[in-house]
């Protein structure tokens, strides 16, 4: 069965009544379990987990020590063009918007890819808008070729591709994917997204399956937080990674959950996605998925991601520019805003002084082919 037909079958559900069928002890029991199913992830998301969140983020927090130490992943986004032919409500890259879009040439991804190595950093996270002929595979793939010479590792946000495109990219050096669904509820996907390849739901919903076919070490996914009701939203995206968890076992599977932060887009969200509400969604993951990387964003305020390390984040991002060639450049249109802006330095200071051990590199690709 596909994650589609999955979901086609969960969305049937009455959520705005079945949120109200939890109690107390039914979250205890979920918490106390060392696998949980379909309704134990339910539970952890319902209103009556709100007064178990301490209990939740004790359980966490052992879970997380177990699988991954002590240790924080640390990356940073590269934003490579802007171009894009979609319209999408919320994105400050929509087509409608009509300001000087940007595509780095060779040498300016050079240059960020020295500064950024600079920092000390080594893995990177490239990003596109969705133009497949201003920011095809083909330029991606030049890109990573480049940046292979600064960093251990290259995971990719980009428009979602083919398996043999994947194939192809992974080859030249790629070996991650990141890619969210924005939103799994089908209505409002349609809605925010006006015109556009992008409007195609499940071509976006099965790209993150294809990534794992096509081989990539590692499939990050989720929903932009606040586009519809965040309780139905973090259970889609839990159980679309449990889905490919479960089917993909040489895969690692990550979440995100980035709240909705607005720049150019006339989209104004219908849920209100509170910092209390995010910590629910970040612990439910944890629980129900202890083996999957959780990262998290610099779209949340500094002093909010220093409390949260500690509550299941395996991986964050620092020293970040949503700008194409931020790193080097100045008078870019920012994709959103970013609310943390401190330096790398900042960052492995805050987490040092967490008694957390920043990472700067665990893969490398160029290593793992010379074994071979």
């Amino acid at each position: 069965m596909s994650f589609y037909e999955t979901l086609t079958r969960l969305e049937q559900l009455p959520y705005a009544a079945l949120w109200q069928e939890y109690r107390v002890e039914d979250v205890k029991r979920a918490i106390r379990k060392e696998h949980l199913d379909e309704r134990d992830l339910q539970a952890l998301l319902s209103p009556a987990a709100e007064a178990c969140l301490e209990e939740m983020a004790q359980r966490a927090q052992q879970l997380t020590r177990s699988h991954f130490g002590h240790v924080m992943q640390m990356f940073t986004p590269v934003y490579l063009a802007d171009f894009c032919v979609n319209h999408c409500t919320y994105c400050s890259f929509s087509s409608i918007y009509d300001f000087p879009r940007k595509r780095l040439t060779a040498g300016q991804v050079r240059q960020e890819g020295r500064a950024i190595s600079a920092t000390g950093l080594r893995h990177v996270l490239l990003l596109t808008g969705e133009s497949r002929r201003e920011s095809p595979a083909s330029y991606v793939k030049e890109c990573v070729e480049i940046l292979r010479e600064y960093f251990a590792s290259i995971s990719i946000e980009v428009n979602p591709l083919s398996t043999e495109e994947y194939k192809e990219l992974r080859e030249a050096g790629v070996d991650g994917l990141t890619l969210y669904q924005e939103v799994y509820h089908q209505e409002t996907y349609r809605k925010l997204h006006v015109k556009g390849p992008k409007r195609v739901y499940r071509n976006r919903l099965d790209a993150p399956e294809r990534g794992c076919q096509a081989g990539f070490r590692s499939v990050n996914i989720g929903a932009l937080l606040g586009m519809y009701d965040w309780r139905q939203e973090a259970f889609m995206t839990a159980m679309h990674a449990r889905y490919l968890q479960n089917k993909y076992l040489e895969c690692e599977i990550g979440l995100s959950a980035p709240r909705f932060r607005p720049y150019l887009g006339e989209f104004n969200p219908d849920s209100d996605v509170t910092d209390r509400a995010l910590v629910q969604i970040i612990l439910a993951y944890r629980l129900f998925l202890p083996r999957s990387g959780l990262t998290l964003s610099t779209r949340e305020p500094a002093a909010l991601r220093d409390h949260l390390v500690h509550l299941g984040i395996t991986k964050m991002s620092a020293g970040v520019s949503t700008e194409v060639g931020g790193h080097t450049q100045e008078g870019g249109t920012p994709q959103f805003e970013i609310s943390d802006e401190r330096s790398v330095p900042a960052i492995v200071d805050m987490l040092e002084a967490s008694g957390l051990q920043p990472v700067f590199k665990d893969w490398d690709l160029l290593a793992v082919q010379a074994s071979k």
